[in-house]
């Protein structure tokens, strides 16, 4: 574990800063399913003020706690238990969510939430679930830990924007949810198989490329009281326009009868 803390001497060679925006990009991909998981997360709370309130303090939290997993990486890592806890905890809300009863008109729902302080802690503990698995390949591509910490940092402040437009993206796509989730499966299996024996883990461009697809997926079909939403915007401009069309053809007859 000292050794982590040892590797914190800044080293600013041109090698050393070529990887940052390596770690950077990593981040920003790693965090798109971990964005869609906490939003869908964040539903639970059916308030979309309270949402947001979740989703802040929720990320302060995760914050401090990537920061203490990229710190103890080397210690942790040595215990395979502690990603078998990541697996199961990411499988068992995938389970939860897929085998809920329908409610409100929804085939699904994720957990449900009668306070904000019941949802921080699970958005916290499931964005350190992710972390297993990003630190874990961000150590990989470098063993400079002040690198890591910056890129941790900058992931977090990523996924932070991220979450905030799919808790917008989620109200208005009928799949986008189950992708969500389908996504956190996915991190699940990857833990689990890391578990098992590390040859079975497939690699990163795999991951992206299934994770890509299943957004694709997601983002396929728009809800129908979003279309109708659209629809009803389309059909009250055209309205208006109309209106003051009718208007202005009155004031022009108005006009012409002055004259005669």
């Amino acid at each position: 574990m000292l050794d982590q803390f040892s590797n914190l001497s800044i080293d600013f060679n041109p090698q050393t800063l070529l990887l940052l925006p390596v770690l950077v990009a990593l981040e920003a991909v790693l965090s798109a399913d971990n964005a869609i998981a906490l939003a869908a997360l964040t539903q639970g709370l059916e308030d979309p003020e309270l949402e947001k309130r979740a989703l802040n303090i929720g990320l302060v939290f995760a914050y401090v706690l990537r920061m203490t997993l990229i710190l103890t990486a080397s210690w942790v890592m040595k215990y395979w238990q502690v990603e078998l806890a990541g697996a199961a905890y990411l499988l068992w809300l995938v389970f939860q969510y897929f085998t809920s009863e329908a409610e409100g008109g929804e085939a699904h729902h994720g957990p449900r939430f009668t306070s904000l302080w019941q949802a921080i802690p699970v958005i916290a503990v499931t964005d350190l679930a992710f972390s297993l698995d990003s630190v874990t390949t961000a150590i990989a591509v470098s063993q400079e830990t002040w690198l890591i910490l910056i890129g941790g940092t900058i992931g977090i402040v990523a996924l932070r924007f991220m979450a905030g437009l799919f808790i917008l993206w989620l109200t208005k796509y009928e799949h986008l949810e189950d992708a969500g989730y389908l996504t956190v499966a996915l991190v699940g299996v990857r833990l689990l198989l890391r578990v098992i024996n590390p040859d079975f883990v497939p690699p990163e461009w795999v991951m992206v490329l299934m994770i890509a697809g299943i957004f694709a997926w997601g983002f396929s079909q728009r809800k129908l009281a979003a279309a109708e939403e659209v629809v009803s915007e389309g059909m009250s401009g055209a309205r208006e326009e109309a209106e003051s069309q009718t208007e202005a053809t009155t004031i022009d007859s108005n006009e012409e009868k002055i004259e005669v």
